[in-house]
């Protein structure tokens, strides 16, 4: 449906702040969650919930900071449970806490399965729905907007329909603006979800109905479109589906699916295409790889290894896209290897700024690409070490430089150990020869290597090692085993990557280390390479 008049909304309703938070392994600053808010801000979600005021310091000092702030698009929010039982909302501390963040918008949960109202907070049904109504009636008469999310609502449902419906009218008497179903244990399925939302939708009338799903059946996705598709208007996720245990919905994938798929118009004109770089800029705040292989943004999205795939590419983009990847900011690559065929290789070479590949040529490279890949190679993420290889197939090639020879020592003195390497270069016809310590021998190789460069090439100060991955390939040789090599580097501005491989670790990393220098130092060798990590022509 892409390109289609879309004329209804659907609220998006971010919580990568707070339920994203609780995802193991991702601990915010302040000032990380500040970022990501002003990243959501502009891509143009509705509701940016911003975490528990009343629960830790932290999030206190987040909406302090962020009252000071201007927003262009999003409402900030703040979240909270109903009131304790036995107590006025006045007289509850988290309840308080709440109005003295100074937002506009709250969201409250409160319980609608009779097993959480018994079993956990120890109290009667009939307090329970008080506890909702007061709590939402209070906040109201602070001045507040209150989204309610109905927890454990699917659970609840089940176990006592009747019961679970009266905890949603409870809050929308007291004047919840939203009523938001949460599949809090992620074990519901999208049928389910259908079905309960309708009868929900049904018996509140015109009350505004909202989905939050969790991802413990690999389902959020999937559940949050058939509530939209049976009438919620109200969507909560996450951005690249962060959150406790399995996740959240993953807003990467629902916001796309609404726009592009179901004809909803969730962010303003023209903001889709950011999203790939929203979902990056995330996982570099919340130090976690991306997800390479997440639907619409990840990079690997839009990936064609297949020579037959790659061939009705080149005939027709739609041959293998469901659609334009630029619509969400991605783009499409083509991946080199053993199972490439002659187009991969000319494709890849004009999408790296190389244009004399024929299909001969590519041919040719196609043999090495596989004979290399049979020896432990493998180009799929080195897309410099592709670029270079294709570059000194092709007539006229100058290497950088040449290896003459290296050797490594690692030696121990008592508590302090060491490495140290040697290294002999030809470049341009002279001999350099150099050495260097490290704390290890792939540091110490690392830094003859620059010692040696950095005289004709001061831009070597700029280049550093992002990361550097080993994988043993058939492990039953044991120490004998043939070792791959992959490093990622930066120079501030460029992202690119290496390969090297070989049944000597430091054969293979010398292989994966000239390259990557050569790489950055022969711009006439390569295309330019994108901040987001992706390969692209002209420099």
């Amino acid at each position: 449906m892409t390109g289609t008049a879309q004329s209804v909304s659907v609220e998006i309703f971010d919580t990568t702040l707070r339920d994203g938070a609780q995802t193991e392994g991702i601990s915010y600053s302040v000032d990380d969650k500040l970022r990501i808010a002003r990243k959501l801000d502009e891509l143009g979600v509705r509701f940016i919930e911003g975490g528990w005021p009343g629960s830790n310091p932290k999030d206190a000092l987040f909406f302090e900071q962020a009252r000071t702030m201007p927003w262009s698009h999003a409402k900030i929010v703040a979240f909270g449970a109903t009131r304790r039982a036995s107590l006025k909302p006045a007289d509850d501390a988290s309840v308080r806490a709440l109005v003295d963040a100074g937002t506009e918008v709250c969201a409250i949960f409160g319980k609608s399965s009779v097993l959480q109202v018994k079993e956990v907070l120890r109290t009667t049904l009939e307090e329970n729905l008080k506890m909702i109504e007061e709590t939402v009636a209070y906040l109201r008469g602070q001045g507040k907007r209150v989204i309610y999310d109905a927890e454990h609502f699917f659970d609840g449902y089940r176990l006592d329909a009747t019961y679970a419906l009266q905890t949603l009218q409870a809050a929308v008497k007291g004047g919840a603006e939203t009523i938001v179903l949460c599949d809090t244990n992620g074990g519901s399925l999208p049928w389910q979800v259908e079905a309960a939302v309708t009868e929900v939708r049904a018996r509140l009338g015109s009350a505004p109905v909202g989905i939050h799903a969790h991802d413990d059946t690999g389902c959020g996705v999937a559940n949050s479109m058939a509530a939209v598709r049976a009438g919620a208007r109200h969507v909560q996720g996450t951005i690249n589906g962060y959150g406790e245990r399995c996740g959240n919905a993953n807003l990467c994938v629902v916001i796309p699916n609404l726009e592009l798929k179901l004809n909803f118009r969730t962010l303003p004109s023209g903001a889709l295409a950011r999203l790939h770089e929203v979902a990056r800029f995330v996982a570099e705040v919340a130090n976690l790889a991306p997800n390479e292989h997440m639907a619409y943004v990840g990079d690997s999205a839009f990936a064609h290894k297949a020579g037959v795939h790659v061939a009705a590419m080149q005939r027709h983009p739609d041959a293998y896209q469901h659609i334009d990847p630029t619509v969400v900011g991605n783009e499409m690559r083509v991946v080199v290897s053993e199972l490439s065929g002659r187009a991969n290789v000319v494709s890849k070479a004009s999408e790296l700024g190389l244009q004399q590949v024929d299909a001969a040529t590519g041919a040719k490279i196609v043999e090495l690409i596989k004979a290399k890949e049979h020896e432990g190679f493998s180009f799929e993420a080195a897309e410099a070490s592709v670029a270079l290889l294709v570059r000194r197939i092709t007539p006229g090639y100058q290497p950088l430089f040449t290896l003459l020879d290296y050797r490594g020592m690692v030696s121990r003195h008592g508590e302090r150990s060491m490495a140290e390497a040697t290294i002999k270069l030809s470049i341009g016809g002279h001999e350099v020869h150099t050495a260097a310590e490290g704390n290890g021998p792939v540091n110490a190789f690392d830094q003859a290597l620059r010692k040696a460069l950095q005289p004709l090439f001061p831009q070597v100060k700029d280049i550093s090692l992002a990361d550097y991955k080993v994988r043993i390939l058939n492990s039953n040789l044991g120490t004998a085993a043939i070792t791959r090599v992959l490093i990622d580097w930066h120079d501030g501005v460029r992202r690119w990557s290496t390969v090297g491989a070989g049944s000597n670790i430091l054969d293979a990393t010398w292989l994966a280390l000239a390259d990557g220098y050569e790489y950055s130092l022969t711009p006439q060798a390569v295309g330019a390479v994108a901040p987001n990590g992706l390969l692209s022509k002209g420099a």
